[in-house]
């Protein structure tokens, strides 16, 4: 990927320039957005937006089988819902994903300069479109004043912002927001269905929750926040230890020794900028993690169903053992909200659905190696199934 400033990604990725924000004050932001009363309300909002997507694929009766690849139909369906949540736009969802999934398809390229001709024709058009799609003129009559998308806008124009960069901020920030949650999601699934054992424990778990009604036309409360699911946690720690693949690039700001647990020192000069990949280590380290390539999904659960959150490597206790949302002042905003977003998505289709491979045989997909350094990986291809809505609640 490259030792690029954040501004000149910005400017290579997004034709975006924002020389007169601050990153602790765009951070502030987002955090008074994504925690408190405001995280409470988003997670509320996605998830009945979830729930009326998967109300629209039970609707077939009697049920019936459908096909499909299971990375589309997690990236679909948890990009909707989470533009919905956010950018509050019910009309043209399905035809943001489309535009959005051609640029997100060639992100990586457009960042190390590798794009064809014809693929850079493609991106000029699907980045001028979503500009024209999100852009505030184009919502902001219909947008309620607490909109996430609204308040966003609100924030680029406090800090002087001019009208063409706030439409493509917007792009970022969709591109942020929702290039993860897809993909983690998928990549939990697949894991779950060529893993059995693990499909068994988390539906056990699912069936412990509180019951709720057999169809989703009455929603019930909502007992995700509330109840401790140590099963999915580990099972969600264990899919992103092996797939969130994020670089973390930091700049020295004093001259420093850093000694590491080898004894090997190295010597950063103030100005230096480090680059860490924390995908090989901890995340792949076979000394902190046995058989680091197999998916383990009790692998965060100690033997009393806790949650494991001690590891060690050469008899030393480790503060990180696994770093898929970064670390300390600057770990993730969102984790949070992405978290429960995809444990809303499991829950409920796992509640509601049957799911198995078209090919009972089949493997995961092989990594998209391009996607390394660009946060949640992506699929080299995809993985066949079929589901069908469930005939009856305890059909779990």
């Amino acid at each position: 990927m490259g030792m690029f400033s954040q501004s000149q990604l910005l400017q290579r990725v997004f034709n975006l320039q924002l020389p007169n924000i601050e990153p602790s004050t765009e951070r502030k932001w987002m955090e008074q957005h994504f925690q408190g009363l405001s995280l409470s309300k988003l997670c509320s909002s996605m998830n009945r937006h979830l729930e009326d997507m998967l109300i629209d694929q039970r609707s077939s009766s009697p049920p019936e089988w459908r096909q499909d690849g299971l990375f589309s139909f997690c990236y679909s369906l948890l990009f909707r819902a989470g533009y919905l949540a956010l950018f509050e736009r019910r009309d043209n969802a399905s035809l943001i994903y489309e535009e959005f999934r051609k640029f997100d398809s060639l992100l990586t390229k457009l960042a190390r300069c590798s794009l064809k001709q014809a693929e850079r024709k493609t991106v000029i058009s699907t980045q001028e479109q979503l500009w024209e799609l999100l852009s505030p003129e184009w919502t902001s009559r219909e947008s309620e004043s607490s909109s996430w998308q609204l308040s966003y806008h609100r924030f680029l124009q406090k800090e002087g912002v001019d009208a063409e960069m706030q439409k493509r901020a917007l792009l970022l920030q969709l591109w942020t927001t929702q290039c993860n949650a897809g993909p983690a999601a998928f990549w939990l699934l697949g894991f779950l269905l060529t893993h059995p054992e693990a499909m068994e424990a988390l539906k056990s778990e699912i069936s412990g929750l509180s019951h709720r009604d057999a169809s989703l036309e009455h929603p019930l409360i909502n007992p995700l926040e509330a109840s401790c699911m140590p099963v999915f946690d580990s099972v969600l720690s264990e899919t992103l230890r092996l797939t969130a693949a994020v670089m973390i690039k930091r700049e020295v700001v004093q001259d420093k020794v850093s000694i590491k647990a080898s004894g090997q020192e190295y010597h950063l000069r103030r100005g230096d900028k480090v680059c860490l990949f924390p995908f090989l280590s901890p995340q792949m380290d076979p000394k902190i993690h046995e058989e680091p390539q197999v998916f383990k999904y009790d692998r965060f659960l100690n033997d009393d169903m806790t949650v494991k959150d001690e590891f060690y490597k050469d008899g030393k206790k480790l503060k990180y053992y696994s770093i898929p949302w970064g670390a300390g002042r600057n770990i993730c905003t969102g984790k949070e909200f992405a978290v429960r977003a995809i444990k809303q998505f499991v829950v409920l289709f796992l509640t509601y659905f049957d799911l198995e491979m078209c090919d009972p045989e089949a493997k995961l997909p092989p990594v998209n190696p391009s996607r390394y350094g660009f946060g949640i990986l992506q699929p080299d291809g995809d993985l066949l199934v079929q589901y069908r809505p469930k005939r009856m609640q305890n059909e779990l």
